[in-house]
């Protein structure tokens, strides 16, 4: 049972007539037996809340910054017409609205809602609990029951960075001869013959084809396809750090544009915040976020030059593993597998990490490793353990560099912006001896800047293959 601000109003009308009446005592006991009664009625004529039958439809995948309609069916098997409220309670990252929906539904009818989400943050959002109040004829008060109806909505990654993909796609189709361009990409793969032009490399001139022609003919080759790269994310603590702006913005707040809350109406644990503030803050992503973009247009790279792409998630444990994919399924593949996917508060287990990708491939492929340049958490975990991965794969490196950090080096105003700069000069140095350290091992270094990491990975991808390194 609930009261209604309807009952409320009758009980203040009530008091001022207390006040002025020649017996109070009476006037009070008079009050509280109409309203009695007037709840007595509401309740006897109110519309049964708990016979009421619910059914989910809608979509289940939605890309982050995007919107996805869930609809509720409501039956009624009873006889009296149930016309109330009805709450729809999500997390608070789900962005759902409206919060309430307005319902009337006669006996043995159904009647279609719809609630939209525009989630603020990538995984799983389960609806909660469905609140209806069914009021009665007079509107003094209501009755009121929960239901469960399960429903899960995965919220995948955006993939912001595709839009770098046909500039990408189309330097790769130079590299494979798909179209005339004038640099000509190397590979060990045999293509075709031709003839000489002035500025061919002389190495590639095949001279049993030239004595066989009077033209002096040239090798032609092609980047290798069919080859194995191994994406590797890093979700241990340093991946839970936020940098750079949100490139897609935070959905209104619970209340913007809705009614205010019921006051007996319960929130369903969407009132809780047990999933957390939502991600896209002005703080910006996390690295673990911006990792994943450049992860997908480099996964979206390779398929397209025929590679497979194979992915791993791990901190102190394997967190996800995704093998095996057909090229026209991977990049989809990978979106699912990263989509639950959070930074967990722990330091990465480096060793743990190379033991498992060893485990996971046994031949020689690239291994794409997108973590974060930190000197005191690298030196301890992964530099002693890197010779170990190198000598066995080709190894690139990937980290997300802090925009924040040119900023104050740059700043030279105040007494504090003197020592923000010295400070983020002192770690840029650092990172520039972690990096050199990284290439005295064999391995190629990307660290960029959020809006960057994605196309310089996907460059330093296309000139690997074309100088034939994979």
């Amino acid at each position: 049972m609930a009261l209604t601000g309807r009952a409320g109003l009758i009980a203040a009308l009530g008091a001022v007539g207390v006040l002025f009446a020649p017996r109070p005592a009476y006037a009070v006991l008079g009050l509280l037996l109409l309203l009695c009664a007037l709840v007595a009625v509401d309740l006897l004529f109110a519309g049964g809340v708990r016979p009421l039958r619910f059914r989910r439809a809608g979509e289940h995948l939605v890309r982050l910054g995007e919107s996805v309609a869930v609809e509720l069916v409501v039956e009624n098997p009873g006889r009296r017409r149930v016309r109330g409220t009805l709450r729809d309670a999500w997390p608070p990252s789900a962005g759902a609205s409206p919060r309430h929906l307005r319902l009337d539904v006669p006996g043995g009818e159904r009647r279609r809602l719809v609630t939209t989400l525009t989630p603020s943050r990538r995984g799983d959002r389960q609806a909660v609990t469905i609140t209806v109040r069914s009021l009665g004829p007079l509107g003094v008060a209501a009755r009121q029951g929960s239901h469960h109806v399960p429903w899960t909505v995965r919220v995948l990654p955006p993939f912001l960075s595709r839009k770098h993909l046909p500039a990408k796609l189309s330097k790769l189709r130079e590299l494979e001869g798909q179209h005339p361009a004038l640099v000509r990409g190397q590979g060990t793969e045999f293509d075709s013959l031709r003839e000489y032009v002035v500025g061919d490399d002389v190495r590639s001139i095949d001279w049993r084809a030239t004595a066989r022609r009077s033209d002096v003919v040239v090798r032609t080759w092609r980047p290798e396809r069919d080859r194995r790269v191994l994406i590797v994310l890093d979700t241990g603590r340093t991946s839970a750090g936020r940098v750079g702006t949100s490139p897609i913005p935070a959905p209104p707040g619970p209340g913007s544009g809705t009614s205010p809350l019921l006051p007996a109406l319960p929130a369903g644990g969407a009132g809780r915040r047990a999933d957390g503030v939502a991600a896209t803050t002005a703080a910006g992503w996390p690295r673990l976020d911006w990792s994943m973009d450049a992860a997908l247009l480099l996964a979206a790279l390779a398929t397209r030059a025929g590679d497979r792409v194979d992915f791993l998630a791990h901190d102190r444990a394997v967190r996800a593993w995704m093998s095996g994919a057909s090229r026209t399924d991977s990049l989809s593949a990978l979106v699912n597998v990263m989509a639950p996917i959070e930074a967990e508060l722990v330091e990465a287990d480096s060793a743990s990490m190379v033991a498992a990708v060893l485990a996971r491939a046994k031949r020689r492929c690239l291994v794409v490793l997108l973590t974060d340049l930190n000197p005191a958490a690298m030196e301890e975990g992964l530099l002693p353990v890197l010779p170990q991965l190198a000598s066995r794969h080709v190894v690139l490196v990937a980290a997300v560099a802090d925009p924040r950090v040119a900023e104050m080096a740059a700043g030279r105003g105040t007494a504090e912006q003197v020592y923000d700069a010295a400070a983020a000069e002192h770690l840029r140095g650092e990172r520039a001896r972690l990096t050199a350290r990284l290439r005295r091992h064999g391995c190629e270094v990307v660290d960029a800047t959020p809006d960057d990491l994605a196309p310089a990975l996907a460059d330093t991808y296309l000139a690997m293959k074309a100088t034939g390194r994979l």
